[in-house]
């Protein structure tokens, strides 16, 4: 068409050609429009019938959370808040829809939609993004930021962060270009209001996923077996020598969140403070001795129903036994210097009625006792009891009288041989301790030597390098070993002397 010399009709026939072409593209071009048109509407119809839907979820979970607000309390807290956030955006976005539409006649005549010059102005001036095109992504970005707070670990997370993604993107060229550059600069109105409307979409999607997800955690731990324990309940709680035992080993389930509107226990109402995590503290009188029925029912509340859960067990009373039961608190020794807990006690006499004797023994309240032994070897706690009906009781127990094991030096809170730099060194403050003593002991330190090869040991007093310390020191080369020994300790309190502290030692790295 375009070589030679052509006649008249030719070029004629050439121009009309021309013109044919471009109507294709401009038809081509109102089908896409319009095709964007058909989009948004369908997308507009999905986010009127997510925000019906999102509504009824809301109200559900509403009230599970004032039936059951221990378990479901928590997922409305946080759905509300999340859907705070998505009404802001998604109101934000549709009065920015309002904007880009208002001097349309005829907001369905998506073939004229094909101009780009309102986002391109107010999105955009003198090439830069402007300060409202930066407030509507930061919008988008502190709805991502505050839903993936309280979506926290799940893996939902991950799906709600690459959905409302706002990075830098690279065009077909390679061209790096900002995210609302390369979704909205220059594109037709209708394009434009289509992606607004897919956001719109994007955030009622994650609202009715982040209450999926909630809701379905709560159902998820409800129904877990981890929620179930092994309960061994007998006929009785007690048995004689030769009975045969009677019972039975039930699953039970241990639901914190589960509180009974009312529980009666033997024609009483127990008190709500005893009411508590799926349990009923029971901590009245025993009774004399005997077999001892418990009868009651649990009341929960369901729905707009009260169910009732009928309760039946038993316990025995038995003679009070006249032997004293004597245990230590940190196994069968007892440690001079320090104040060695006891518990001592003879079952069925109270604390008042119990006398215990021993060198260095002293009670502290009720059954607890101290001990700070004299002497070693060993050391004979007697006690003795007087029972209800007058009798006397007694009975002997011997603890082994050690004295504290050898403490070990240490620097850093590291002991053996602990490297380190040089210039570090002269900063160190030396310490010892006890590691895995029964006993969580502080231990202070007064005095100590330090050993540089080559050099003459140093004294020093307190825990701290003094300035001959520091002398000697800044002769150590690379790889020497310095040696801290000879260090005296005492326990802190009380101020009993370590008998033995192991050295700890310093290796010069640099």
């Amino acid at each position: 068409m375009a070589g030679g010399k052509q006649s008249p009709r030719q070029r004629m026939v050439n121009l009309m050609y021309l013109v044919f072409i471009a109507m294709l593209a401009m038809n081509m071009s109102k089908e896409v429009l319009s095709a964007f048109g058909l989009m948004n509407e369908k997308l507009s119809e999905s986010n009127t019938r997510a925000t019906k839907s999102n509504q009824a979820s809301y109200e559900a979970l509403a009230l599970k959370a004032s039936e059951q607000a221990k378990q479901y309390g928590k997922a409305k807290e946080d759905t509300d808040k999340l859907r705070v956030m998505a009404d802001e955006l998604f109101n934000y976005i549709d009065e920015l829809k309002t904007k880009m539409t208002s001097d349309l006649e005829d907001t369905k005549a998506y073939e004229s939609m094909d101009k780009s010059g309102f986002l391109d102005q107010y999105f955009f001036a003198n090439g830069k993004i402007s300060a409202k095109g930066k407030e509507y992504v930061a919008k988008i970005k502190e709805f991502k930021e505050k839903a993936l707070e309280i979506l926290g670990e799940r893996d939902l997370a991950k799906v709600v962060s690459e959905r409302f993604k706002t990075d830098d993107v690279k065009d077909k060229e390679g061209v790096k270009k900002s995210w609302l550059s390369y979704n909205y600069e220059g594109f037709p109105l209708i394009a434009s209001l289509t992606k607004m409307t897919q956001i719109q979409s994007d955030v009622k999607t994650t609202e009715s996923d982040a209450l999926s997800a909630l809701l379905q955690g709560e159902l998820s731990k409800a129904v877990s077996m981890t929620n179930y324990e092994a309960m061994v309940v007998f006929e009785k709680n007690a048995y004689y020598p030769g009975e045969k035992l009677s019972g039975k080993i039930i699953l039970g389930k241990n639901d914190p969140n589960l509180t009974a509107e009312k529980v009666i226990v033997n024609g009483k109402d127990i008190e709500e403070t005893k009411i508590k995590a799926g349990q009923v503290i029971l901590d009245g009188p025993a009774g004399s001795v005997g077999d001892k029925e418990l009868k009651g029912e649990f009341h929960f509340k369901e729905g707009d129903s009260t169910v009732i859960i009928p309760i039946k067990g038993g316990y025995s009373v038995i003679p009070k036994p006249n032997e004293a039961v004597i245990s230590a608190d940190k196994m069968n020794v007892v440690y001079k210097g320090l104040a060695n807990p006891l518990t001592i006690s003879i079952p069925g006499v109270p604390g008042n009625k119990v006398v215990a004797n021993a060198p260095g023994l002293k009670r502290v309240k009720g059954n607890s006792y101290v001990m700070r032994p004299k002497g070693n070897g060993e050391v004979t706690i007697r006690v003795s009891g007087t029972l209800p009906n007058g009798s006397k009781v007694s009975s002997n127990k011997k603890f082994r009288i050690k004295d504290i094991p050898p403490a070990v030096g240490m620097v850093r809170n590291q002991y053996g041989t602990v490297k380190m730099p040089k210039a570090s060194v002269k900063n160190i403050t030396v310490a010892a301790g006890l590691p895995d003593f029964l006993f969580d002991l502080r231990l202070n330190v007064s005095s100590f030597k330090i050993k540089v090869p080559g050099q003459v040991t140093v004294p020093v007093s307190g825990t701290r390098l003094n300035a001959r310390a520091k002398k000697a020191l800044s002769r150590a080369r690379r790889n020497d070993v310095i040696t801290i020994f000879e260090i005296k300790a005492s326990v802190s309190g009380s101020n009993y002397p370590i008998k033995k502290v192991l050295p700890v030692s310093i290796q010069v790295t640099n």
